[in-house]
């Protein structure tokens, strides 16, 4: 997962858990990410159609939880945003008169595999409320 979406969402959420009572701007939010607000509207929308955000419009608008940050686990946000596989996908087709390439892409798949139910299970050990007292 090198596309960022997970540390972006991650740091939009553990904001909005540090304020939960504000309806918190894109403007603001991207201010702490030090990235467009463009993005942050992006990963806000998607976040909202997952039901962690709520938003509305309007000059006192912004986004909030939708949920408390003691519903929330880590690994449901991975999910959120997960595009592609975590370590990738080789491009080329290896030679399947090789030993090794014929026989490659499902070692690697049954590793993939491996890697990411783990990480996938040490994200589900914690929940955002818990990952947002870190920060004091």
């Amino acid at each position: 997962m090198s596309n960022g979406r997970f540390a972006i969402s991650v740091h939009i959420l553990t904001l909005l858990a540090k304020f939960p009572e504000e309806w918190l701007s894109s403007e603001f939010l991207s201010g702490s990410i030090n990235i467009n607000p463009v993005l942050v509207r992006k990963e806000l929308s998607n976040l909202r159609e997952k039901g962690f955000v709520l938003s509305k419009e309007g000059k006192a608008g912004g986004s909030r939880l939708a949920l408390n940050a003691t519903a929330i686990r880590m690994a449901d946000v991975y999910a959120s945003v997960r595009q592609t596989d975590l370590l990738g996908k080789a491009v080329n087709q290896p030679n399947p008169d090789c030993p090794v390439g014929r026989q490659i892409n499902q070692h690697l798949n049954a590793l993939y595999e491996s890697a990411e139910k783990a990480l996938t299970e040490s994200l589900a050990q914690m929940t955002l409320a818990e990952f947002s007292e870190k920060f004091n």
